[in-house]
Order: structure tokens, then sequence, then C-alpha cells
């Protein structure tokens, strides 16, 4: 596997890739890296494929500037798209997890000349409106603890994780799996618990993630820390202003969906199911996976199951 910087300005952007042919581009969320899609690199990049994963900025080897406005989902798809840029002449194919899946829908709507096909993991996309998903959160937990509200306060969640990053990294992978009680995430809390308070650091961790995995995320965390990060988070409330004018827009290029049956995303909104509908806001939306006995972390739960589904929507491409 090939390690090389991409830079985009005055951020440096770490990419591993593997494989060469038409390329398929991995934006990872939080808090993972691009290890996080070692798994679909050595599939697809065995299949005809230049497969690459970045490191998005604030996160391992890639640039973590401090402001929070450095974060926005505008500058985060400039990211993605000058990786696309250096690593090929033609559109690529994009695959976004968690907090990276917002990251490829906006590459895609902001950058659409580079991307042929989206496919979205763990969350669906929903066209931008004039209200932030914070002031989302602040509405719907008023009186109870949820994990994006209590990140808002610059250096508290930082100094909680920071604590004991291994058992920290533990706790959160573990909540969101499929091997957790179900909605482990979500259990209630008052509102002014920590984002730690009564979760699981488990013994032995599931075997999806072995030790040498969790070793290179705990070394990663170390060396790069978790504000930019959980800037991304903080950073929310100002893609309101700067993406207005994709207010309301459909995601056109050919997409699809890949979830975990078991994820706790599904009921960020108490009552809702998010993935009951998750192609509402394409406009080629070409089918949802949704993997029994799998929570949040699809692509690293169950790799061979997400891999099949991503080929089925690669060939459809072709």
């Amino acid at each position: 596997m090939a390690t090389q910087t991409v830079s985009n300005g005055d951020i440096q952007l770490r990419v591993i890739s593997a494989g060469s042919g038409p390329l398929i581009l991995c934006v990872h969320g939080w808090p993972e890296l691009a290890y996080s899609w070692r798994h679909q690199i050595e599939y697809f990049s065995e299949r005809g494929y230049q497969v690459a994963a970045l490191d998005v900025r604030g996160y391992g080897d890639s640039s973590a500037p401090a402001p929070i406005a450095a974060y926005t989902l505008k500058n985060l798809a400039a990211d993605v798209a000058a990786v696309a840029r250096a690593l090929s002449d033609s559109p690529a194919i994009l695959l976004g997890h968690d907090g990276g899946a917002p990251i490829a829908y906006h590459a895609a709507l902001l950058h659409p000349g580079q991307f042929r096909a989206v496919a979205g993991l763990s969350v669906p996309y929903t066209p931008g409106s004039g209200m932030s998903s914070i002031d989302l959160w602040q509405a719907l937990y008023a009186d109870r603890f949820f994990y994006q509200l209590y990140i808002q306060a610059e250096g508290v969640v930082e100094a909680e994780v920071s604590a004991d990053i291994s058992s920290a990294l533990r706790k959160i992978y573990f909540a969101l799996s499929g091997d957790a009680p179900t909605d482990e995430w979500l259990k209630h809390k008052p509102a002014d618990a920590g984002l730690l308070d009564d979760l699981v650091d488990p013994e032995p961790f599931p075997a999806w993630l072995s030790p040498a995995d969790l070793a290179v995320y705990i070394k990663a965390f170390e060396h790069s820390g978790f504000h930019g990060p959980f800037n991304r988070y903080r950073a929310q409330t100002l893609d309101v202003t700067e993406l207005t004018a994709l207010q309301g827009q459909k995601l056109v290029q050919p997409s699809c969906f890949i979830g975990g049956a078991r994820d706790a995303v599904r009921h960020f909104v108490p009552g809702g199911d998010l993935f009951a509908d998750p192609g509402a806001g394409c406009a080629d939306f070409r089918g949802a996976t949704l993997i029994d006995n799998v929570g949040h972390w699809v692509q690293q739960e169950a790799p061979e199951a997400t891999n099949q589904a991503l080929q089925r929507f690669v060939d459809q491409l072709n």
C-alpha cells in the first residue's frame, strides 16, 4: 500500500492507496482514520480499481488547523476534491462513512465534475435547510444528554477522552457497534453527563477490531489529539450560511446507502428511523442495504457484506 501527501492550499492530507484503474476515494468519519477502509482498499484494488483513503483534516498525519471554521463541510469537501484531482484525471467514485458521508455528499454537490457516484455508509444524505443539525439536537434533547451538544464546549470533551485514549476509543467503538445493547450510545443520561459516563470498556473487545487494529487508532490519536475531529461538530452551525445555495438540492449522481441494522444513528430522532427512506434526497438512488446484527462501524464490523453491497453498486455504474 502506497502513502503520499496531497496539498490543498496550506492543508496537507495523508493519503493511502493501492491498485490501479478507475479511482474509488474513501472518506472516514469520527473517530476514525483512512485505516478504517482497509478492507475495502484490499477488496477493490484486487478487482481493477485504484482505491484511496485520506486522513480527513484534523486526523492522523493530515494537517490539523485550530480554528473551528477550518472544519466546515465546504472546506472538507475541498480537501476531498483536491485528493481526487491529484490521483485521477477522470471522475471518481466516492465512499463516505459516518461524518465522512456528509463530506462525500457535499464534495459531489460542490465539485460535480470530479465525482461520478457516491455511496453513503451509516449516515443518509439529507438536503440542507435553514436549520443546522445542532439546532435540531437542541430541540430534541433539551433535557437529556446528546453527544453532539456536549461537544460544543471547546476543551471539555477533549480533556475527557484524552485522559485515557485507549479506554475512550474502546468505549466509543463498542457503544456504537452491533455487539452492544440496542441504542447503547443513546442511553438516557442527564444533560450534564460526560461522553464516556456509563459506557462499557469491553474485555475482550469484539473480534472485528483486533488489538493491532486498536493500536493503530490509539497511536494516531495520541499523535494528533481530538481538537480537530471535535471541531467538525462545532462547525455545523457555520455550514448553514456557507451552503445556502445548496439548500433543498438533491444529490444528482448515482448513489446508494449501506447501514447496520443495529446502528443507533437510526434513532437519533426519538421515535423515528433515519434509515427508513435513505434515498429521499437523491435524484438517482440505486438502493439501500441494511446488514443484520451490525452497528455503526459497518465496513469494519461486516467487511464482506459491505464489500458485496458496494460491488453491486459499482457494477451498475459500468
